[in-house]
């Protein structure tokens, strides 16, 4: 493509509503992916299973959990 095909398609997007260029960008980022994916398997979330270090953010996951859950409390409280 060239530059100037480029900057005209740019200048039409220009035209296009703010919703109608989020859907043009979202149409765009679907196909994009479908095309990187096109003749490979998509990995399974099984596969990624200890890829992580423990702990992956310097906190175990249950103490997270059950602090996270303690600061709602506590914020629901003081209203």
């Amino acid at each position: 493509m060239s530059a100037q095909d480029y900057e005209r398609i740019l200048r039409d997007t220009e035209k296009l509503t703010p919703d109608e260029q989020q859907r043009l960008a979202r149409e765009i980022v679907d196909r994009l992916r479908e095309r990187e994916w096109q003749g490979k398997e998509r990995p399974r979330w099984e596969d990624m299973e200890g890829t992580a270090p423990y702990p992956l953010c310097g906190e175990d996951a249950q103490e997270w959990v059950s602090r996270t859950r303690q600061e709602a409390d506590d914020g629901r409280r003081v209203r």
